[in-house]
């Protein structure tokens, strides 16, 4: 797919997604500063929404800052604890909510998540001519989602570029402020 100066762009980023998998493959944190300025390009940002969730952990208000420092709109949901110690926490019917009733006013929207349940959405959007694109890890990105969309990126493809390590456990120098908290 084409990408035009002129094209108005949401980004929609399902942050625990993309956390768990670069956790999970790299041992590292993911740099939302880059992913974001790859997902725009030299395209029109409209808007740029990070989801997360809220742990009550101590640095996640600085993570969550710093999301909005390098443009993202945070949308926070607690996470939910049930009877015998499960956990759920998930955004996927807010993003799908969002991008649907964002779209008339975007030409593409930019999902960064590898989650299959996004397959839908992606079809939906595209029934109604819009241009889709996904950015993910393909490592852990369903296979469906990235078939399915207009344009994937992956992440794998760059690691440098769009993860950090996590000095203070590697007991290297003091990081950055992005790279302190993680995007």
């Amino acid at each position: 797919m084409s990408q035009y100066g002129e094209q108005r762009v949401g980004v929609f980023v399902d942050v625990s997604n993309m956390y768990y998998s670069a956790k999970a493959m790299y041992q590292k944190k993911v740099n939302f500063k880059a992913v974001l300025e790859t997902a725009v390009g030299d395209r029109n940002l409209i808007r740029a929404i990070a989801y997360v969730i809220q742990a009550d952990i101590p640095e996640e208000s600085n993570f969550f800052e710093a999301l909005e420092h390098i443009g993202f709109e945070v949308k926070a949901k607690d996470l939910q604890v049930f009877y015998g110690g499960n956990k759920k926490g998930d955004w996927d019917v807010g993003i799908a909510m969002d991008a649907i009733k964002l779209a008339p006013k975007l030409d593409v929207v930019v999902l960064v998540s590898g989650d299959g349940d996004f397959v839908p959405l992606v079809e939906y959007l595209q029934s109604l001519g819009q241009k889709v694109e996904v950015i993910a890890f393909s490592r852990s990105a369903s296979g469906k989602l990235q078939e399915k969309a207009d344009r994937f990126i992956d992440l794998d493809q760059d690691i440098r570029k769009y993860l950090i390590a996590d000095r203070r456990r590697l007991g290297g120098e003091r990081p950055e402020h992005n790279e302190k908290h993680g995007i």
